[in-house]
C-alpha cells in the first residue's frame, strides 16, 4: 500500500481508526474477501462517523481515486448477499 486514507482532522482517534478499518476491510473484499457480518458491521461503524451520503461520497471517492477499489461496489454486493457468505469483489 503506497497511498494514504482520507479522514478528517475533526474526528477523534479512535475514529480515524474506525474509518481506516472500513477502508481495509473494503481492499480486503478486493483482496482476499470478508466476512459480511464483518463488513456490515465496520460499515455500520463507518456511517455512525460519517452520517452524511455526501460526506461518504467524497470520502469514498477519494479513497478509490488513491487505490483503485471502489467502496460503492464492496458495499452494494454486501447488501445483496445473505447472511454468512464471504464478500469478494472482482
Amino acid at each position: 500500500m503506497e497511498y494514504s486514507y482520507p479522514f478528517s482532522p475533526d474526528w477523534s482517534t479512535e475514529e480515524v481508526i474506525d474509518v481506516i478499518k472500513f477502508f481495509e476491510a473494503i481492499e480486503r473484499a478486493y483482496e482476499a474477501g470478508v466476512n459480511r457480518e464483518e463488513l456490515m458491521a465496520i460499515y455500520r461503524r463507518f456511517k455512525e462517523i460519517v452520517p452524511s451520503k455526501s460526506e461518504e461520497k467524497r470520502l469514498c471517492n477519494e479513497f478509490e481515486e488513491v487505490s483503485g477499489y471502489s467502496s460503492y461496489r464492496a458495499i452494494q454486493q454486501m447488501k445483496s448477499t445473505i447472511a454468512g457468505e464471504k464478500i469478494r469483489v472482482k
